[in-house]
Protein backbone atom coordinates (compact mmCIF):
# COMPACT_ATOMS: atom_id res chain seq x y z
CA UNK A 1 0.00 0.00 0.00
CA UNK A 2 2.91 2.35 0.98
CA UNK A 3 5.17 1.42 -2.14
CA UNK A 4 1.58 2.37 -4.02
CA UNK A 5 1.07 5.35 -2.94
CA UNK A 6 4.67 6.60 -3.19
CA UNK A 7 4.43 5.41 -6.82
CA UNK A 8 0.96 7.61 -7.04
CA UNK A 9 2.98 10.43 -5.09
CA UNK A 10 5.98 9.74 -7.98
CA UNK A 11 3.59 9.95 -11.18
CA UNK A 12 1.42 12.94 -9.87
CA UNK A 13 4.86 15.07 -9.61
CA UNK A 14 6.41 13.90 -13.07
CA UNK A 15 3.05 14.77 -14.22
CA UNK A 16 3.22 18.35 -12.70
CA UNK A 17 6.26 18.66 -14.18
CA UNK A 18 5.56 17.68 -17.30
CA UNK A 19 2.54 20.07 -17.36
CA UNK A 20 4.78 23.30 -15.81
CA UNK A 21 7.17 22.50 -18.56
CA UNK A 22 4.46 22.88 -21.46
CA UNK A 23 2.84 26.00 -19.70
CA UNK A 24 6.22 27.88 -20.37
CA UNK A 25 5.33 30.63 -22.47
CA UNK A 26 6.47 29.94 -26.19
CA UNK A 27 8.79 32.59 -27.90
CA UNK A 28 8.71 31.08 -32.25
CA UNK A 29 11.82 32.91 -33.83
CA UNK A 30 11.68 32.03 -38.00
CA UNK A 31 15.33 31.95 -39.57
CA UNK A 32 17.50 30.86 -42.18
CA UNK A 33 18.92 27.19 -42.28
CA UNK A 34 22.76 27.55 -40.97
CA UNK A 35 21.51 29.80 -38.08
CA UNK A 36 20.24 26.55 -36.49
CA UNK A 37 22.44 24.36 -37.60
CA UNK A 38 24.77 22.46 -34.89
CA UNK A 39 27.30 24.71 -35.80
CA UNK A 40 25.45 27.55 -36.18
CA UNK A 41 24.15 30.36 -33.44
CA UNK A 42 20.98 28.83 -32.63
CA UNK A 43 21.88 26.12 -30.14
CA UNK A 44 23.84 28.80 -28.11
CA UNK A 45 21.68 31.55 -28.58
CA UNK A 46 18.46 29.01 -27.37
CA UNK A 47 20.37 28.18 -24.20
CA UNK A 48 21.68 31.58 -23.00
CA UNK A 49 17.96 33.30 -23.72
CA UNK A 50 15.83 30.64 -22.09
CA UNK A 51 18.02 31.17 -19.18
CA UNK A 52 16.76 34.54 -18.56
CA UNK A 53 13.24 34.44 -20.21
CA UNK A 54 11.86 31.62 -18.46
CA UNK A 55 10.44 30.68 -21.82
CA UNK A 56 10.85 27.85 -24.37
CA UNK A 57 12.68 29.14 -27.30
CA UNK A 58 11.70 27.97 -30.79
CA UNK A 59 13.43 27.99 -33.94
CA UNK A 60 12.11 27.00 -37.19
CA UNK A 61 14.58 26.89 -40.39
CA UNK A 62 12.77 28.22 -43.28
CA UNK A 63 15.36 28.07 -46.23
CA UNK A 64 17.39 31.36 -46.85
CA UNK A 65 16.66 34.95 -45.95
CA UNK A 66 14.51 36.05 -48.89
CA UNK A 67 12.79 32.66 -48.59
CA UNK A 68 12.06 33.70 -44.44
CA UNK A 69 10.04 36.61 -45.84
CA UNK A 70 8.55 34.91 -48.10
CA UNK A 71 7.18 32.54 -45.67
CA UNK A 72 5.51 34.85 -43.21
CA UNK A 73 4.36 36.82 -46.41
CA UNK A 74 2.37 33.91 -47.13
CA UNK A 75 1.41 32.76 -43.75
CA UNK A 76 0.60 36.73 -43.15
CA UNK A 77 -1.51 37.49 -39.86
CA UNK A 78 -1.78 33.55 -39.19
CA UNK A 79 1.53 33.23 -38.96
CA UNK A 80 3.15 31.13 -35.36
CA UNK A 81 6.36 33.15 -35.64
CA UNK A 82 7.00 35.96 -33.08
CA UNK A 83 9.92 36.92 -34.92
CA UNK A 84 12.12 36.94 -37.69
CA UNK A 85 15.68 36.56 -37.66
CA UNK A 86 17.60 36.73 -41.14
CA UNK A 87 16.62 39.29 -43.50
CA UNK A 88 18.40 42.03 -44.70
CA UNK A 89 18.65 45.67 -45.48
CA UNK A 90 18.00 44.21 -49.40
CA UNK A 91 14.45 43.07 -47.93
CA UNK A 92 13.56 45.21 -45.12
CA UNK A 93 11.83 48.13 -47.59
CA UNK A 94 9.74 45.34 -48.80
CA UNK A 95 9.57 43.66 -45.15
CA UNK A 96 8.09 46.81 -44.11
CA UNK A 97 5.98 47.40 -46.83
CA UNK A 98 3.82 44.45 -46.15
CA UNK A 99 2.66 45.72 -42.57
CA UNK A 100 3.64 42.63 -41.26
CA UNK A 101 6.21 43.83 -38.93
CA UNK A 102 5.59 46.54 -35.35
CA UNK A 103 8.15 48.90 -34.07
CA UNK A 104 10.62 47.47 -31.47
CA UNK A 105 10.57 50.66 -29.24
CA UNK A 106 14.58 50.10 -28.86
CA UNK A 107 17.18 52.96 -29.18
CA UNK A 108 20.15 51.00 -29.56
CA UNK A 109 23.37 52.27 -28.41
CA UNK A 110 26.94 50.80 -28.90
CA UNK A 111 26.76 49.96 -31.97
CA UNK A 112 29.85 49.01 -34.05
CA UNK A 113 28.40 48.74 -37.36
CA UNK A 114 30.38 50.76 -39.89
CA UNK A 115 27.37 52.65 -41.10
CA UNK A 116 24.96 54.90 -39.55
CA UNK A 117 21.45 52.56 -38.07
CA UNK A 118 18.10 54.30 -37.75
CA UNK A 119 15.25 52.24 -38.35
CA UNK A 120 12.03 51.52 -36.27
CA UNK A 121 11.18 48.18 -37.23
CA UNK A 122 14.85 46.37 -37.64
CA UNK A 123 17.06 45.49 -35.22
CA UNK A 124 20.82 44.45 -36.94
CA UNK A 125 22.43 41.58 -34.72
CA UNK A 126 25.49 41.37 -37.45
CA UNK A 127 27.00 42.81 -41.01
CA UNK A 128 29.57 41.29 -43.46
CA UNK A 129 31.04 41.97 -47.03
CA UNK A 130 30.03 39.24 -49.94
CA UNK A 131 32.73 37.65 -51.88
CA UNK A 132 34.11 34.91 -53.59
CA UNK A 133 35.95 32.22 -51.74
CA UNK A 134 38.46 30.02 -53.54
CA UNK A 135 41.05 27.28 -52.03
CA UNK A 136 44.43 28.64 -52.56
CA UNK A 137 46.08 24.80 -53.32
CA UNK A 138 43.31 24.62 -56.27
CA UNK A 139 43.01 28.06 -57.60
CA UNK A 140 46.55 29.86 -58.77
CA UNK A 141 45.15 32.78 -61.12
CA UNK A 142 42.45 34.40 -59.11
CA UNK A 143 40.39 36.78 -60.66
CA UNK A 144 40.44 40.45 -58.98
CA UNK A 145 37.19 42.07 -60.37
CA UNK A 146 34.13 40.86 -62.17
CA UNK A 147 35.80 41.59 -65.55
CA UNK A 148 38.74 39.23 -64.80
CA UNK A 149 36.09 36.84 -63.55
CA UNK A 150 34.76 36.93 -67.17
CA UNK A 151 38.09 37.08 -69.20
CA UNK A 152 39.05 33.88 -67.24
CA UNK A 153 38.79 30.67 -69.43
CA UNK A 154 35.70 29.23 -69.49
CA UNK A 155 36.44 25.98 -67.38
CA UNK A 156 36.87 28.25 -64.18
CA UNK A 157 33.04 27.86 -62.30
CA UNK A 158 31.84 29.45 -59.70
CA UNK A 159 28.40 28.75 -58.06
CA UNK A 160 25.85 31.52 -56.65
CA UNK A 161 22.80 31.74 -54.74
CA UNK A 162 18.91 32.05 -56.40
CA UNK A 163 17.81 35.62 -55.93
CA UNK A 164 14.75 34.76 -55.04
CA UNK A 165 15.35 32.58 -51.81
CA UNK A 166 18.82 33.97 -51.24
CA UNK A 167 19.99 37.03 -48.99
CA UNK A 168 23.33 36.25 -50.35
CA UNK A 169 21.99 35.47 -53.89
CA UNK A 170 19.85 38.80 -54.00
CA UNK A 171 23.86 40.31 -52.82
CA UNK A 172 25.16 39.70 -55.62
CA UNK A 173 22.67 41.21 -57.93
CA UNK A 174 23.07 44.36 -55.64
CA UNK A 175 26.73 44.05 -55.61
CA UNK A 176 27.06 44.28 -59.38
CA UNK A 177 24.09 46.99 -59.95
CA UNK A 178 26.33 49.17 -57.13
CA UNK A 179 29.45 48.85 -58.98
CA UNK A 180 28.47 48.44 -62.84
CA UNK A 181 24.92 50.41 -62.91
CA UNK A 182 23.79 50.25 -66.72
CA UNK A 183 26.51 47.79 -67.37
CA UNK A 184 24.92 45.16 -65.38
CA UNK A 185 23.45 43.38 -68.06
CA UNK A 186 26.92 42.81 -69.87
CA UNK A 187 28.19 42.03 -66.86
CA UNK A 188 25.81 39.28 -66.22
CA UNK A 189 26.24 37.94 -70.03
CA UNK A 190 29.57 37.36 -69.56
CA UNK A 191 29.61 35.69 -66.14
CA UNK A 192 26.79 33.16 -67.46
CA UNK A 193 29.10 30.81 -69.24
CA UNK A 194 31.08 30.35 -65.72
CA UNK A 195 28.11 29.68 -63.78
CA UNK A 196 27.87 25.63 -62.56
CA UNK A 197 25.29 25.85 -61.11
CA UNK A 198 22.38 28.16 -59.05
CA UNK A 199 21.21 26.91 -55.79
CA UNK A 200 18.39 28.13 -53.31
CA UNK A 201 20.39 28.96 -50.42
CA UNK A 202 24.25 29.62 -49.07
CA UNK A 203 24.48 26.29 -47.30
CA UNK A 204 24.23 23.88 -50.72
CA UNK A 205 26.68 26.17 -52.15
CA UNK A 206 29.09 26.35 -49.90
CA UNK A 207 28.77 22.30 -49.17
CA UNK A 208 29.32 21.73 -53.22
CA UNK A 209 32.39 23.98 -53.09
CA UNK A 210 33.96 22.17 -50.45
CA UNK A 211 33.51 18.97 -52.17
CA UNK A 212 35.76 20.88 -54.76
CA UNK A 213 32.86 21.11 -57.13
CA UNK A 214 33.48 24.77 -58.41
CA UNK A 215 36.91 27.40 -58.25
CA UNK A 216 34.62 29.98 -56.36
CA UNK A 217 31.66 30.34 -54.08
CA UNK A 218 29.04 33.13 -53.47
CA UNK A 219 29.89 33.31 -49.83
CA UNK A 220 32.02 36.00 -47.21
CA UNK A 221 35.04 37.49 -46.53
CA UNK A 222 34.44 35.94 -43.21
CA UNK A 223 34.30 32.28 -44.62
CA UNK A 224 37.90 31.46 -44.48
CA UNK A 225 38.10 32.49 -41.14
CA UNK A 226 35.93 29.89 -39.75
CA UNK A 227 38.45 27.29 -41.84
CA UNK A 228 40.73 28.94 -39.84
CA UNK A 229 39.99 29.28 -36.65
CA UNK A 230 37.51 25.86 -36.41
CA UNK A 231 39.94 23.64 -38.32
CA UNK A 232 42.92 25.03 -38.27
CA UNK A 233 42.72 24.74 -42.13
CA UNK A 234 44.62 28.05 -43.78
CA UNK A 235 43.64 27.06 -47.17
CA UNK A 236 40.47 28.80 -47.74
CA UNK A 237 40.72 32.61 -49.27
CA UNK A 238 38.16 35.64 -50.31
CA UNK A 239 39.14 36.58 -53.64
CA UNK A 240 39.28 40.74 -53.18
CA UNK A 241 38.05 42.47 -55.91
CA UNK A 242 38.57 45.71 -57.70
CA UNK A 243 35.18 47.34 -57.62
CA UNK A 244 34.82 47.00 -53.80
CA UNK A 245 32.39 44.39 -52.12
CA UNK A 246 28.47 44.40 -50.90
CA UNK A 247 27.76 44.71 -47.59
CA UNK A 248 25.35 42.67 -45.88
CA UNK A 249 23.53 43.90 -42.74
CA UNK A 250 21.42 41.55 -40.84
CA UNK A 251 18.44 42.01 -39.10
CA UNK A 252 15.75 40.72 -37.10
CA UNK A 253 12.04 41.90 -36.05
CA UNK A 254 8.71 41.59 -34.10
CA UNK A 255 5.49 40.53 -35.93
CA UNK A 256 2.92 42.79 -35.39
CA UNK A 257 0.48 39.61 -34.88
CA UNK A 258 2.94 38.26 -32.49
CA UNK A 259 1.41 35.46 -30.13
CA UNK A 260 4.05 36.58 -27.60
CA UNK A 261 4.66 40.26 -28.00
CA UNK A 262 6.47 40.36 -24.68
CA UNK A 263 8.61 37.94 -25.44
CA UNK A 264 9.19 39.11 -28.96
CA UNK A 265 10.52 42.65 -27.60
CA UNK A 266 12.71 40.51 -25.02
CA UNK A 267 14.58 38.71 -27.97
CA UNK A 268 15.17 41.63 -29.96
CA UNK A 269 16.70 43.49 -26.73
CA UNK A 270 18.74 40.33 -25.89
CA UNK A 271 20.22 40.35 -29.72
CA UNK A 272 21.67 43.16 -28.45
CA UNK A 273 23.61 41.85 -25.29
CA UNK A 274 26.75 40.59 -24.54
CA UNK A 275 25.45 37.23 -24.16
CA UNK A 276 24.36 37.28 -27.69
CA UNK A 277 27.08 39.10 -29.68
CA UNK A 278 29.77 36.97 -28.27
CA UNK A 279 28.31 34.33 -29.79
CA UNK A 280 28.29 35.87 -33.32
CA UNK A 281 31.60 35.97 -34.46
CA UNK A 282 32.58 32.23 -34.63
CA UNK A 283 29.17 30.76 -35.33
CA UNK A 284 27.58 32.81 -37.56
CA UNK A 285 30.91 33.86 -39.07
CA UNK A 286 29.96 37.32 -39.68
CA UNK A 287 31.07 40.79 -37.74
CA UNK A 288 29.04 41.62 -34.64
CA UNK A 289 27.08 44.29 -34.62
CA UNK A 290 28.19 45.28 -31.17
CA UNK A 291 31.75 44.58 -30.75
CA UNK A 292 31.85 42.10 -27.88
CA UNK A 293 34.18 43.27 -24.74
CA UNK A 294 36.48 40.31 -25.73
CA UNK A 295 37.02 41.85 -29.35
CA UNK A 296 37.06 39.76 -32.58
CA UNK A 297 39.49 36.29 -32.69
CA UNK A 298 43.17 36.18 -34.47
CA UNK A 299 42.26 35.32 -38.16
CA UNK A 300 39.30 37.32 -38.59
CA UNK A 301 41.28 40.08 -39.83
CA UNK A 302 39.17 41.37 -42.95
CA UNK A 303 40.49 42.27 -46.29
CA UNK A 304 38.48 45.08 -47.43
CA UNK A 305 39.13 48.30 -47.34
CA UNK A 306 36.17 50.53 -45.45
CA UNK A 307 36.60 52.70 -48.38
CA UNK A 308 35.67 49.92 -51.02
CA UNK A 309 32.33 49.29 -49.00
CA UNK A 310 29.31 49.21 -51.21
CA UNK A 311 26.00 49.61 -49.70
CA UNK A 312 22.39 50.45 -51.29
CA UNK A 313 19.77 52.08 -49.07
CA UNK A 314 16.93 49.75 -48.34
CA UNK A 315 14.86 52.00 -50.83
CA UNK A 316 17.32 51.95 -53.70
CA UNK A 317 17.68 48.07 -53.29
CA UNK A 318 13.82 47.81 -53.27
CA UNK A 319 13.44 49.81 -56.83
CA UNK A 320 15.65 47.81 -58.15
CA UNK A 321 15.49 44.20 -57.49
CA UNK A 322 12.58 43.22 -60.09
CA UNK A 323 14.70 45.22 -62.76
CA UNK A 324 17.92 43.00 -61.98
CA UNK A 325 16.32 39.93 -61.20
CA UNK A 326 15.26 40.54 -64.58
CA UNK A 327 18.35 41.01 -65.98
CA UNK A 328 19.87 38.04 -64.13
CA UNK A 329 16.86 35.27 -65.34
CA UNK A 330 17.96 36.94 -69.16
CA UNK A 331 21.71 36.40 -68.89
CA UNK A 332 21.27 32.38 -67.60
CA UNK A 333 18.39 31.46 -70.09
CA UNK A 334 20.63 32.53 -73.21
Amino acid sequence: MIRTTLMAAGLALTLLGAASAEQKPILNVYTYDSFVSDWGPGPLVETAFEAICDCDLKFTAAGDGAAVLARVQLEGARSKADVVLGLDTNLTARAAKSGLFAPHGLTPTGLTLPTDWDDPLFVPYDWGYFAFVYDTTRLKRVPRSFEALIAAPEDLKIIIQDPRSSTPGLGLLMWIEAAYGDRAPEIWAGLAPHILTVTPGWSEAYGMFLKGEADLVLSYTTSPSYHIIAEQDVTKAAAVFDEGHYMQIEVAAKLAAAPSPELADLFLDFMLSEAFQSIIPTTNWMYPAVMPKAGLPKGFETPVSPDKALLLSPDEAAAIRNGAVDTWLTALSK
